[in-house]
């Protein structure tokens, strides 16, 4: 299958320049291709993953990727509909393009016939100086063509800088300086990049009266419409630190019915039957959320390791009474009481059985609390609590600081003792 038609069939194709013309360039002689990540955090988050599973597929196919961390467009930051975005310095930028060059090298291959390259757009825009950019690129951008596109015009009332309002200038550029040094005659990149990325397209043919390609992947929303990949808190990080592996195969098991097929396809690199499979065993038995699982196994797998994914579904199933709570490791343990909203216990000595309830939420009231013990549905990391006033004991603390609450199968929570 011509690669165009396997990221067709799995929904990757939002907007390209040319269908029939990029089909036949992907369907030929091998290409390079570039797709680009600014440093406006210490990571990657889950929209990403999109571009650098894209960039892996095209890879595979046999086309080289060059992954663009820009240290420069990072500086400046690309408009956006909410505000001015707050400069960071360049120190902290360096800081983050350096973590971001690690994170991209995990998912494409850097040897064989396709190797990918990883570049910083620092090194070429560094180099020139106003009076040739503005002759040799801003001479080729119609300003009234830039204040069409939609974020310039909605942001026109508001007000927006000059700095971020020549941010497409920039990011034109390196599709230029791409094309010119690395060959590449294709950018990829998010639906919302596809005025920024047509920009260079038109570029290339204004300043080098060439052709080349461009393609955007669509979106991805929930079944209601909002953006998937925001978790209650917040953005879903691509570092362990900032998003668990729990926390992060949690988010996919809890992928909707409705969209967990197209996530399948977006996210996991298995194939058409299996994905099939696993659609009808969603329409016919969801219970079982058989594709859910395959989701949240395949991504963390990729993030993360297969090891860490097997730890998060250790932790999932010791959390509801299906496994040692006390096996599990420290970090693991702190992953989960920050999911389920572990509150800090502040009393001079450790809570009874009835306070460690109602501080963790499980229960509204201490009389909540002894009426759920004496009906024998309150437990204590997965043990259940007989006697009221007892206290709760060092030993008790899971990772030498929680204790896992919960009432009945469902409801949990936690207590974290200094």
């Amino acid at each position: 299958m011509n690669v165009f038609d396997e990221l067709t069939w799995r929904g990757l194709i939002a907007h390209s320049t040319d269908p029939e013309g990029l089909r036949a360039h992907l369907g030929g002689e091998p290409i390079s291709f570039y797709v680009g990540f600014d440093p406006t955090a210490p990571s990657l988050h889950h929209g990403h993953l999109i571009q650098l599973l894209t960039a892996r597929r095209l890879q595979q196919a046999g086309h080289r990727p060059v992954l663009l961390v820009g240290g420069a467009t990072g500086l400046i930051g690309d408009p956006r509909e909410v505000g001015e975005r707050v400069m960071n310095s360049p120190e902290v930028v360096a800081g983050w393009v350096e973590r971001l060059r690690d994170q991209v090298g995990q998912y494409v291959d850097f040897t064989g016939p396709a190797a990918a390259t990883i570049v910083n757009n620092l090194d070429w825009t560094s180099q020139i100086n106003v009076i040739e950019f503005l002759r040799d690129i801003g001479k080729h951008f119609p300003v009234n063509r830039m204040l069409a596109r939609d974020v310039v015009a909605r942001r026109l009332e508001s007000g927006i800088s000059y700095t971020e309002f020549s941010y497409v200038l920039l990011q034109s550029m390196d599709y230029l300086n791409l094309f010119r040094r690395n060959g590449v005659t294709l950018q990829t990149g998010g639906s919302d990049q596809w005025g920024n990325i047509t920009a260079g397209v038109e570029l290339i043919r204004r300043a080098d009266g060439e052709r080349v390609h461009a393609l955007a992947t669509p979106l991805l929303t929930k079944a209601d419409g909002t953006k998937f990949g925001k978790s209650e808190g917040g953005a879903v990080w691509l570092d362990p630190t900032m998003t668990s592996p729990y926390a992060l195969h949690q988010f996919l098991l809890n992928a909707e019915d409705a969209k967990v097929v197209e996530y399948l396809k977006v996210f996991s690199f298995r194939g058409r039957d299996e994905i099939d499979e696993l659609g009808r065993l969603t329409a016919e038995e969801p219970w079982k959320r058989a594709a859910q699982r395959a989701l949240a196994d395949d991504v963390t797998d990729m993030v993360h390791s297969v090891a860490e994914r097997e730890a998060a579904v250790a932790a999932a199933d010791a959390l509801f009474g299906r496994g040692d709570l006390q096996a599990l490791p420290a970090a693991t343990i702190d992953a989960v009481v920050q999911e389920v909203g572990g509150t800090a216990w502040t009393g001079t000595e450790l809570p009874t059985m009835v306070e460690a309830l109602e501080t963790s939420g499980v229960v509204s009231s201490r009389s909540a609390a002894r009426r759920a013990i004496d009906e024998g549905g309150a437990y204590l990391n997965n043990q259940r609590i007989t006697d009221a006033e007892a206290q709760l004991q060092r030993d008790d603390l899971l990772a030498g600081r929680h204790a896992l609450l919960r009432r009945g199968k469902r409801t949990i929570g936690a207590v974290t003792v200094s």
